[in-house]
Order: structure tokens, then sequence, then C-alpha cells
């Protein structure tokens, strides 16, 4: 790890925290796990890494209880244990928070954390529990507002309510979910302090993450599953991005700058095929989110969106999409007003959009994988014809997609929300590269994608440019903004601060942009 923390030294002859022995799981179709093994021991942050698919989230789901595997065992502090629910792994210490948060959004931080604990007193006022929250933040060291509702809270603050309701319950084995893809940089490095304030005292956390730096900067170990296998426990010492990528994909990944265009690659249009013109916008609280922006986007063209979360990239996503109606100024395509909130308006016109919360705006969770595959394109033929729905069509296409999006499933029949997140991102990518015959809007296209998927994410959207349509890439990731943008214009709290070519860049200035300082200033 690469800050100085109390490391945690075990006596000899400790057995590690957690012991998997020759885990298997198998779905129709699929090997999700097999023989797999792994320890995690006391005092360590013990990182686990794979593309999407590789099974990371079912070996989890085996330790906490909510599979049971086919094969192997789990051992506890050295003692074999089944786990036949939930309840049974957190009475044994292990504790997860997921990438989707299970807070109750009405009630309380402190009515979220006494929600289901046998420990809760049976009378106790609001004032009681909220007592008792602040007495738990203050031993874990995890900042929170106690009467608070959570619909109130930041996603960082979100998070911090999900893992103290997990160290409340006495968990020694904290599972984390991809927990920094909807924290801010500073968020993250409070998120990295609890954690080696956790593990110094013999505690332990198994880190799932995509992210190659900050599995290098927080980890002590790595665990690399491929194809449902474990190929390899290293210390991250011994480690550097490049061989943890080719660990995870079984082969070398090539990030070249993808701002060449092939031979025969569409032309930048002179005129914007998408305008915003002094559009404002207010969130879903009714505050003001965008403040009077003015953005085009040519045909043929990447337009990076550069900011740190939470600064209006949202709503703008969603007005570019007509998933948001503006309270002030005009969207243009192609020159022509485009009044109101119509999504399907605007995907009529051409308009693809890759949402921000891909499960819960860009798909129907519990509905089938066809169905949400050909969403976009179920009143057209081949899908419909004379008005009727032809389910065959349909399925035909939803293979087409899912080919495309080089992602492999067992049963087109399943609801959608049992892919991995990963293969859910891949699907929506797809199926709105289809429709974006002018624009598409690109909100964290790559967030939750293994490296390899990255890649080939990106390559996507470039095949797109070159084809002719308009790209608006909205990343927290600099580095991917600057390998495929054309310009980066730099939103901080709602307003556009700045519209830089990528060719004359200067990453300072859009550091100082990013923190709210303006082109003008910077002149001056």
């Amino acid at each position: 790890m690469s800050e100085n923390s109390t490391r945690f030294s075990a006596a000899p002859g400790t057995p590690p925290l957690v012991q998997l022995k020759g885990i298997a799981k198998y779905f129709p179709g699929v090997i999700a796990n097999e023989d797999v093994d792994l320890d995690v021991l006391p005092g360590e942050i013990h990182a686990l890494l794979g593309e999407n698919g590789a099974g990371k989230s079912t070996l989890m789901n085996i330790l906490t209880g909510i599979y049971q595997p086919d094969a192997g065992r789990i051992i506890i502090d050295g003692y074999a244990k089944t786990f036949a629910t939930p309840v049974q792994s957190i009475a044994a210490g292990i504790g997860m928070v997921h990438q989707h948060f299970k807070l109750v959004q009405a009630f309380s931080v402190a009515e979220n954390i006494h929600l289901g604990w046998s420990e809760t007193p049976r009378r106790a006022s609001a004032q009681a529990l909220e007592a008792r929250t602040v007495a738990l933040a203050a031993k874990f060291n995890l900042q929170t507002r106690p009467a608070a509702r959570i619909s109130d809270l930041s996603t960082g603050e979100q998070q911090r309510v999900e893992i103290l309701r997990v160290l409340a319950r006495q968990a020694r084995v904290l599972i984390l979910d991809e927990p920094t893809a909807v924290l801010t940089p500073a968020e993250a490095r409070e998120l990295f302090r609890a954690l080696r304030d956790f593990v110094s005292v013999g505690n332990a956390v198994i880190f799932i993450s995509h992210k190659l730096d900050e599995v290098l900067e927080i980890s002590d170990r790595i665990s690399i599953l491929r194809g449902g296998r474990k190929i390899a426990t290293e210390n991250t010492v011994d480690c550097n991005p490049r061989m943890l990528a080719k660990l995870m994909v079984g082969r070398d990944i090539v990030l070249a700058d993808m701002r060449d265009r092939p031979a025969g690659a569409a032309r930048v249009s002179q005129q914007p095929v998408l305008s915003l013109v002094n559009v404002s916008a207010v969130n879903d609280a009714g505050d003001e989110a965008l403040h009077g922006i003015s953005l085009d986007v040519h045909a043929g063209e990447i337009v990076g969106i550069a900011g740190v979360a939470g600064n209006g990239q949202r709503e703008l996503s969603q007005v570019l999409s007509g998933m948001r109606a503006p309270t002030a100024g005009h969207i243009l395509i192609e020159g022509r007003p485009v009044d109101g909130a119509n999504a399907a308006a605007f995907a009529e016109r051409g308009i693809g959009h890759i949402p921000e919360d891909r499960l819960h705006s860009g798909l129907a969770p519990a509905l089938s994988i066809t169905i949400n595959a050909v969403l976009r394109e179920y009143k057209k033929p081949p899908v419909s014809s004379s008005g009727s729905y032809r389910p065959a069509a349909a399925a035909m296409l939803a293979k087409d997609i899912a080919a495309a999006a080089d992602v492999a499933i067992p049963d087109f029949g399943m609801p959608i929300r049992n892919l991995s997140g990963g293969n859910q991102q891949r699907l929506v990518a797809r199926r709105e590269m289809r429709i974006a015959h002018k624009v598409l809007i690109a909100a964290y296209p790559s967030r939750g994608l293994d490296v390899g998927a990255i890649n080939t994410m990106l390559r996507y959207i470039v095949e797109l440019r070159d084809a002719g349509a308009g790209i608006i890439l909205i990343s927290e990731e600099l580095d991917e903004l600057l390998n495929l943008s054309d310009r980066i214009a730099v939103l901080y709290e709602g307003r556009i601060m700045g519209v830089i070519d990528n060719d004359k860049v200067d990453i300072d200035q859009i550091g100082l942009l990013m923190g709210g300082r303006t082109q003008a200033r910077e002149v001056a």
C-alpha cells in the first residue's frame, strides 16, 4: 500500500480469516467458478481482479451465502462452514457492500443502520437510534449524518452508510464490489483511509475492482480470475499494470492513441449536428444543475466532457438525450429546434444514449435480455410488422446485438439483471450505437469494464465516429478523454468553464478548470 499505516502482525500459526478450497459453481451452459482456491489473511487488503464474467461476483456470492457451491469448502478461522443464507455468513463475520446499494431511500441513515439488526432496541426513539449511529460512526471513523434521509445523501455518503451497516454487525471480512466506481477522487481517498484503519486491527478486505492503478495503491495481494478459474495470486509490490492486464485477459492490451482517422473515415462536418444554446436545467430536487450551457458537436468528432462527478454530468446527458427538459435555452438537431423532453423523439432523430446508471436508466432489470436488447427497435421491422410484435425476429436481433457486444448469454429469456454489470454495459452500448445515426451521448461508457473490455468499448466509439456520427463522451478518466477526444469541455458546478482543442491541451489548465477557474482568468 502506498500510504504508511500501522500494519497488523498475526501470531505464528494464525490461520487465514477466509479459505476457499476447490470452489465450483455451474449454471446452464456456463462455468461460473471451477476449482478456485483463495486465502484471505488477517490484516490484509486482498484485491480480486478479472474480466467481466470471470466469476468474481459468483465467488463472493458463494462466500456470502447468496449461492451454494456445487463443489468445494469454505473455511473461516480454520473451521469448515456452510452458509445456507446470507444471515449465516454475516453471523460468521463476512459482510459485503454491493455495487448497487441496498438502502431504503425514504428512511434516515440511523434507521437504515438499525434495520433488520438483532441488536436494535425493540423500543427506541429516533434520537436514540441517531445517538447509537453517532457512536458507531466514531468507532469506525466513518462520517455520517444520522438524521438525514438516504435520498438526500451523495453517492459517497450512501456508500459510507452501507459500510457502517456491515461493520456494525461485527464483520471482520469486508467485501467491496467496485467501491470507487461512483465516488469522487476525494471520496475515494476517504474510503481508502477507512479501509486501512479497518485492517490495521486484524480484519481483512476483499476489494473487487477493474481499476488497476487503485488496486496497486490500496492492496497487499492480488488474485486474478479468468474464465471462472484462479490464474494467480501475487504480492502487490511485485505487480505492474501491464502484467495484471495480461493476466486478466490472457493477452497484451495496447491502448493506442485513437484520435487518428483511417482512410475513408467521415470528415468532421462544418455545421454542428447537435447544439445546446444557453441551456439551463434543474435536477430531481428542483435545484438548478445546469447554468446557461452552450455546446456544439459536429458529425465525425468526439467532444469530451471532463469534470469531477456530481457537477451536472447526469443532467447534461439527460438533456442531450431528451430525458430531461431544459428550463431555459434551446436544443438544436441539425439546426432545427427540439422543445421539451421526449427521449423517443430524440431516438427517432438518431440520438443514442449510454446512460450513467445503466441498470435503472438504460434497462428494465426484471425483463428478459431479449426485450432489453430490442427496446429501441421494437416498433420497427423486423421486430414488428403491421403493428404486431414478432418474438422470433426479436430473438434473432437480440442474438446479433449480443454477438456484436461479445457477450456470451446462455439464456436470452432470463432477466437482464442476472448479467454482470460489465455485460449489461456492453449490451446497452451496442444497442444504442445501432440507433445513433447522428449523435451518441456516452456517459461513463467504460465504467465497470475490465481493461480488455474498455479497449473494445472505446474502439466501438471510434468506429461510430469514423462512420460519421458525433460523439459526446462524458468521463472522469482524463487519460480516456485525451486518448479519444478532438475537443474537451470542462464542466464545473453546471457550467462549461472552457473548451480546449486536444492538440493544444494543457493538463494543468484542465485541472484548474475542473476546480472552477475559467480560461479568461488563466489568460489574465
